[in-house]
């Protein structure tokens, strides 16, 4: 399995619980592709440096991923097509990294 982070940016006029869901379907998203969410950060509702897609703000999350190479490419795409999903950004995780982070 490799590891991987995902960080997604889900719109701000949603409220807590609205994001919660959102949060959620990722999580059963990446568990139904046979991938483990190993931690998830929320790091709240963040103004935006700019004018994203006439947004000015945002709820940050961000998940540590195990996954096989390819699994999560359907759920890239899923994101990429999402209405509530501002921006996203898969990165796969160096195995120094993931090592260090367990």
């Amino acid at each position: 399995m490799r590891a991987y982070e995902l960080m997604v940016i889900i719109v701000g006029e949603l409220d807590d619980t609205a994001a919660e869901v959102v949060v959620r379907r990722i999580d059963d998203q990446v568990k139904a592709k046979g991938g483990e969410v190993r931690t998830t950060e929320r790091w709240g509702k963040r103004r935006f440096a700019y004018e994203i897609d006439h947004r000015n703000d945002g709820y940050y999350v961000v998940f540590e991923v195990l996954a096989e190479g390819g699994a999560l490419d359907d759920l890239e795409r899923q994101l990429r097509l999402a209405d509530d999903i501002v921006r996203h950004k898969l990165i796969r995780l160096p195995d120094a990294e993931a090592e260090r982070r367990g």
